[in-house]
């Protein structure tokens, strides 16, 4: 049984979003210190103010000002704060109440310890110093007792202002980013050390005998489990392709030129195509039925691309089940 692998892996994205006129309005009031909520028409307050009514479906944007101070209203402590979190040492998530408010607001609050943190406790915000229209104009809650008249505690009431704001927010940049440890399991183990061989590894189905590469470790197909491991290729033909002519991210440290070709490659005695770059041919003469081979370089893992191996095209009856 040839061991596990696992790996850590990190997914990253800038997630680029307009704004409408209400989060416009709420970004923009927490870059002047100012926190709006949005009245619906039976009189409640929403913090953070959303377009629709959650229960009735109605537009709303009626803006009303509400307090920088407020109510814990429940909470969970964070022992060990993770990269780009709002605070660097151990803090409290919180959902909190702001004066004026009818629903709570998800923050975090800087406490000693859990045992300085309760429900029903009173708090403040505490503005960043350099602040751009986003959520993290809150640098986070403190704890408050209502006696430090230099932050005073804010007010509730109609807002018509939002209109004298100069340079409203208008959009957001906000960073996603996911770390995890990935396992592949048994049969994805199997396939990644055996391309460590420069080999292509693959398993059969006992039932319908079709042979999938990359192994999933069971029959899409059939839903039973694959067991019997198949070495197929090296060589195999394009099914399918697409022509790269922006340089993505992901490429942009690679010596890859654009235009380049991506394309599907069933593998000689496999049952479903595999993805890969085309080299050593011109992009325009890259075609479904071209007969291509591997090109490791030194201490790869996987193949750098595939190129043409001079053979005959491929007949399409050989490979039109697997586009």
């Amino acid at each position: 049984m040839p061991e596990v692998l696992k790996a850590p892996l990190t997914v990253e994205f800038p997630f680029t979003r307009s704004l409408g006129p209400v989060q416009s309005a709420f970004l923009t009031g927490l870059r002047e210190r100012v926190v709006l909520g949005v009245r619906t028409r039976d009189g409640r307050t929403l913090v953070p103010p959303v377009e629709y009514d959650p229960v009735t479906a109605e537009e709303i944007r009626d803006l009303v000002q509400v307090a920088a101070t407020g109510t814990v209203t429940t909470w969970a402590w964070n022992h060990a704060p993770r990269r780009g979190q709002p605070l660097g040492a151990p803090f409290a998530w919180a959902l909190i109440r702001l004066d004026g408010a009818d629903t709570a607001l998800l923050h975090a609050v800087d406490a000693p310890g859990p045992d300085a943190v309760h429900t029903g406790m009173r708090v403040r915000v505490r503005w960043a110093e350099e602040r751009t229209g986003a959520i993290t104009d809150i640098a986070c809650f403190e704890p408050y007792d209502g006696d430090d008249p230099a932050e005073p505690a804010g007010h509730s009431g109609e807002f018509s202002n939002f209109e004298n704001f100069e340079d409203p927010v208008t959009g957001i940049v906000a960073p996603a980013r996911l770390d995890y440890t990935y396992s592949p399991g048994r049969a994805q183990s199997a396939y990644i050390s055996a391309l460590s061989e420069h080999r292509n590894v693959g398993e059969r189905c006992p039932t319908c005998r079709k042979v999938y590469v990359p192994p999933r470790g069971a029959c899409p197909t059939c839903g039973v489990a694959t067991l019997e491991q198949v070495e197929v290729g090296p060589r195999g033909t394009v099914t399918t392709f697409c022509i790269v002519n922006i340089k993505a991210a992901h490429t942009a440290n690679l010596d890859i030129d654009v235009p380049y070709v991506y394309a599907h490659i069933a593998l000689d005695g496999a049952d479903l195509a595999l993805h890969g770059r085309i080299g050593g041919i011109p992009y325009d003469q890259v075609r479904m039925g071209l007969r291509v081979e591997p090109v490791w370089t030194e201490g790869a893992r996987f193949p750098d691309h595939y190129r043409p191996t001079g053979e005959a095209d491929a007949d399409y009856d050989t490979y039109r089940e697997l586009l």
